[in-house]
This record gives C-alpha cells, structure tokens and sequence, in this order.
C-alpha cells in the first residue's frame, strides 16, 4: 500500500527499533511507496512511510534493494556531500563516505555482507541515517 511520507522531525528524530519476521509487511509497504515516489526519491526508510523498524529499501537502478537491520561496518573516504530528502524541505549539506561496509539481513532474514560505492553508498548511509534518528 502507497503510504503517506512523514514529515514530523519528532517522530523522524526517534531511533529506530530492530526488525523482526513479524514486521515482513512493512517490505511492501515501502516497495509500494517508493514506486509512487520512483521520479522524485531514490531511497526510503521505513521510519518515512510510519514505521518506527530498521528497514531500508534502495533503488539500485535495476531492482530495489531491501535491507532489513543495516548497520555500516566499514567506511572510508569521507566527503561533503548535499542531500534532500522527501521528508524534508530544502537540501542540506553533510559528510558522507564513498567506500561502506553494511551488515544486513535480506528478505528471508540471512545475514549479508555487502560493499558499496559512490551514489549506492551515499543513498544507503542516508537511508540508514533515518534508522538511527539522524536527519540531514
């Protein structure tokens, strides 16, 4: 179902909790709500669309990438980088790293280990930026 985006820094400024098998419906919830909002957002946490869980969905150009728990592991060569966000108005500046690690389980909760460059990884910190209560 296409959810409404959140735009109240309160409940966006709360971390997230953990993930659980039981929260597998929330998965369609952001695929839905990211394909409503494919022209203008790349990237969703499930914190945007209501959901106070660890779940992340990417737009890796060729199929979306769901990541349940993410958590960055490694990261190296940081930069300044400008971000907007559908919750937010406006762009605002930030350090990002082009080179991450991230720990996270797929849609049948096994565990991954991937690494990401560039775009990818600056969508994924930002993404998981909105787990951990951290807005841009």
């Amino acid at each position: 179902m296409v959810k409404t985006i959140v735009k109240d820094v309160l409940f966006l400024g709360q971390k997230s909790e953990p993930a659980t098998k039981d929260d597998i419906n929330i998965i369609k919830d952001l695929q839905d709500t990211l394909a409503a909002h494919r022209n203008e957002c790349v990237g969703m946490a499930a914190n945007m669309i209501g959901y106070k869980k660890q779940i992340i969905i990417v737009d890796m150009g060729f199929m979306d990438m769901i990541m349940i728990n993410p958590v960055i592991i490694k990261k190296s060569a940081p930069y300044e980088a400008e971000e907007g966000c559908l919750s937010l108005n406006g762009t605002r500046k930030t350090t990002r790293y082009s080179r991450i690690t991230v720990e996270f389980l797929n849609t049948e909760f096994k565990k991954q280990r991937k690494e990401f460059n560039a775009y990818f990884a600056e969508i994924i910190q930002h993404e998981i930026d909105h787990c951990n209560g951290i807005i841009i």
